[in-house]
């Protein structure tokens, strides 16, 4: 009896191990969009473009935006210790909405957040500069299943994702939830 429970408990350290440190990602610092509290700043302005995904249209820049949001969301959330206390929704409903935007805009399955993140950085330089190719260019595949301009088509004209939407308005409900209780 000793021996198999020694024998099961480094068999849960071993898949432990096997697993690896989670996930991290990180934000560009652009002055305009980076501010105070990253997760606070991506579940507000995630929010407010979501609301009306149309105003997005003709601005694949500012679509690029939002996707580094949610990937450095999803990854933040799922793994940041103090946001289980403090939006415990939101920890679980925005990873899990990952497949619903990723599937959407063509990026790989099993890509890495920091590396999509980086990508639309790209982006958003080549756009700044006035650069097209340089953004078609940042769209490569395998990373981005239709690849430069298939992608930068999605990205212009980007489609309602309401299961991402919801996830973020509920986030935001849980932050303004969380203020208050602060406040009181």
């Amino acid at each position: 009896m000793q021996c198999d429970r020694r024998v099961f408990l480094l068999g849960l350290l071993g898949l432990g191990a096997c697993s690896g440190p989670p996930e991290t990602a990180s934000l560009p610092d652009f002055s305009s969009f980076l501010t105070g509290d990253a997760v606070r700043h991506s579940i507000e302005q995630g929010a407010d473009m979501l609301t009306n995904p149309r105003r997005l249209t003709g601005q694949p820049w500012e679509t690029a935006r939002l996707i580094q949001a949610l990937e450095f969301l999803a990854v933040e959330l799922a793994n940041g210790p103090r946001w289980n206390v403090l939006l415990p929704m939101a920890q679980i409903a925005v990873p899990r909405a990952r497949g619903e935007w990723r599937q959407t805009f063509g990026i790989t399955a099993d890509a890495r957040a920091q590396e999509v993140i980086d990508s639309l950085t790209l982006v958003r330089t080549a756009f700044a500069r006035g650069s097209l190719s340089g953004a078609i260019d940042a769209l490569r595949t395998p990373l981005f299943t239709p690849g430069g301009q298939g992608t930068l088509n999605l990205l212009g004209d980007p489609p309602a994702l309401p299961r991402t939407r919801r996830a973020l308005l509920d986030a935001r409900l849980e932050l303004v939830a969380a203020r208050d209780q602060d406040r009181g």
